[in-house]
């Protein structure tokens, strides 16, 4: 099984004709300090009164990637990496994953849908935080073969998954774990970045946790959240003033209610409005332009 893993690794498809989301492993072996013992992968039970219901999947320690590519009359070359959200400890996987990757392909982006490893370990967000590098690093490498433009690759994410996309963006400079392969040479750094609701950035004092470094190479930022989503409302406005501290484009969007986690959810309310507003920014930004 090693073997064939291995194989279907090292052979991926070209995708000009591809029309199916196709998965791959996001390492050629067990990923990095992983030693298994976790229940079965799966989606959790719905919560009682949930609607619609959640897909929540937990217990991930094969972490993968998964390419959906956009319609060839469309496609403009721009790919972007997708983090869901569940708190490092499961993936909301529909209205942080997969229905992302359908609105960014509506816009002509190639999406990848990063399924890093949950619930997160004794080393607490590192396993995450070394799959999303290596997903970013793998991505660039296999631009020439995937027609992407290598400098308009992006991360997209959601509560745990925008920490995790500002981590990534933040933390370009050093990896996470030890070189495997040819692929750990290519860079990991985003090329723009989009936090939706991101948490967990801001100590007790309020102060910005030693893990995010913010500085004036970090890639240009679009933030949304609800002014009444408690836990993640001051993480948002002390990223965006140390973004602008440190004068790095950013665009900031910020809805009187909506509360935690409306990721892709339906609704009439204005906070559904976002990712309208942030296929907007990407557009004046460039990323959607095909460079000729």
């Amino acid at each position: 099984m090693r073997a064939l893993s291995v194989l279907l690794f090292l052979t991926v498809p070209a995708f000009a004709v591809e029309t199916k989301p196709i998965e791959i492993p996001l390492w050629p072996n067990a990923a990095p300090g992983e030693k298994g013992g976790l229940p079965e992968e799966g989606f959790q039970p719905a919560k009682a009164g949930e609607t619609p219901p959640l897909k929540r999947l937990g217990n991930v320690s094969k972490p993968t990637i998964t390419i959906y590519r956009p319609k060839a009359e469309l496609d403009n070359g721009a790919a972007v990496l997708v983090a869901p959200g569940g708190g490092y400890s499961i993936l909301a996987w529909e209205h942080e994953g997969t229905q992302v990757a359908e609105w960014l392909n509506s816009l002509g982006v190639t999406v990848v849908l990063l399924k890093y490893r949950v619930p997160k370990r004794a080393d607490n967000s590192l396993a995450a935080a070394q799959d999303a590098q290596r997903a970013m690093s793998l991505v660039r490498s296999k631009a020439a073969e995937w027609k992407i433009d290598p400098m308009r690759i992006g991360m997209l994410g959601f509560s745990a998954g925008g920490h995790l996309t500002v981590w990534t963006s933040t933390n370009s400079d050093k990896r996470s774990y030890d070189a495997i392969d040819e692929t750990d040479k290519v860079s990991c750094k985003p090329d723009f970045s989009v936090m939706i609701y991101p948490g967990g950035l801001l100590e007790k004092d309020g102060t910005m946790k030693p893990e995010i470094n913010i500085t004036k190479d970090t890639p240009a930022s679009f933030v949304a959240v609800a002014y009444d989503d408690k836990g993640c409302f001051d993480s948002c406005m002390s990223l965006v003033k140390a973004l602008k501290a440190n004068n790095v484009s950013a665009e900031l969007h910020v809805y009187s209610s909506g509360g935690h986690g409306f990721g892709m959810k339906p609704s009439d309310k204005p906070f559904a409005t976002w990712p309208k507003s942030c296929g907007d920014w990407m557009k004046a930004q460039g990323y959607l332009t095909v460079k000729k």
